[in-house]
């Protein structure tokens, strides 16, 4: 079950609140000794988390799947940063980082109960209630699995928003208290921010005046048919960042590029070759803050917030823009 990105909390009843935390989507699979972290997309997560790994094995059930956030506290407060670091080629960083800042699983979803049986088709309040009977069970809420919070009640959601940076939230997600977990509609689930921002595949580049380095990132999102349209850019890197920048692009240069709408030509107001860009394989995704949406493109330059590797492409779509589908209808 995908969210649906809104401006406001839901009105009415039936809705679960829980936070958003400032982490990665994480599927862990029970199975006997295996354990296996998987992000909501597939991507593989386990190695990157051993001390997660060894927490979901340590619990006394041998069967089960969870759904939940991996999250890195550092000082009291939850670190992206320190997340982004756990996604290294070498297993040794990666112990060595598991040990300094060892990271936490928050559980909000029950998919398969100790005795084997599958619950994605049951309704999210069934499910909330059996988590929290496995929670009072198996879980402390100090360990390194924790349950996470939730609540129907308006008032503590208010709180959640105005103290955000202190309690580590991204956002609040609400959910259908009647809706399966495998519901496709995108409305059963819809999450909350106080700023507006996106996530958006790279689809390529455009070189610095002069320099061997990266200007600005070309920002693409997914239609409903699959292509991928251009839909701006964001060039808010630090001097010393470039260098980084170029070596995350430079491997996926020569790829196809962006499939639906592509950048344009050079501006008229400029005198650089602005028109031209490097297309890159749409392999990379990047988290935007931006301040405006018009003409299905942001209005105005983005600023780059942090890069997605637990984020698949194709989870990039128009859907994350709030009001588009109705501007586009009011236009046709």
């Amino acid at each position: 079950m995908e969210a649906k990105l809104v401006e406001a909390i839901p009105a009415g009843q039936g809705w679960l609140f829980e936070p958003k935390w400032d982490g990665f989507r994480c599927l862990a699979f029970r199975d006997g000794d295996t354990v296996v972290l998987q992000s909501k997309a597939g991507q593989p997560l386990t190695r990157y988390f051993p001390e997660v790994a060894a927490a979901v094995r340590k619990l006394a059930p041998h069967r089960f799947v969870l759904d939940g956030e991996v999250a890195v506290p550092v000082d009291g407060e939850f670190a992206f940063d320190a997340l982004l670091q756990r996604i290294h080629p070498s297993d040794s960083r990666v112990r060595k980082l598991a040990a300094e800042t060892p990271a936490i699983f928050l559980v909000f979803d029950l998919l398969v109960d100790p005795d084997g049986r599958a619950l994605v088709n049951e309704s999210l309040a069934d499910r909330r209630s059996k988590l929290e009977a496995f929670a009072a069970r198996q879980l402390t809420e100090s360990g390194d699995v924790r349950l996470s919070p939730a609540t129907t009640d308006r008032s503590v959601v208010d709180g959640w928003f105005d103290n955000m940076a202190g309690l580590g939230l991204d956002g609040v997600m609400a959910k259908r208290l009647d809706a399966a977990y495998a519901s496709g509609e995108r409305t059963a689930m819809q999450k909350i921010k106080r700023m507006r921002t996106a996530d958006c595949v790279v689809g390529g580049f455009r070189w610095a005046t002069g320099q061997r380095v990266v200007g600005s990132l070309l920002l693409g999102l997914y239609d409903q048919e699959g292509l991928l349209h251009h839909v701006g850019f964001t060039s808010s890197f630090k001097a010393t960042e470039k260098a980084a920048v170029l070596a995350k692009v430079e491997p996926l240069m020569g790829g196809e590029g962006f499939s639906g709408n592509a950048p344009g030509g050079p501006s008229r107001w400029s005198t650089e070759r602005t028109g031209e860009w490097e297309p890159l394989a749409p392999a990379l995704v990047c988290e935007v803050r931006y301040d405006h949406w018009s003409g299905d493109r942001f209005r105005h330059g983005t600023t780059f917030l942090r890069w997605r590797p637990d984020k698949a492409p194709r989870q990039c779509t128009f859907d994350q823009i709030p009001g588009r589908a109705r501007a586009r209808k009011h236009a046709s």
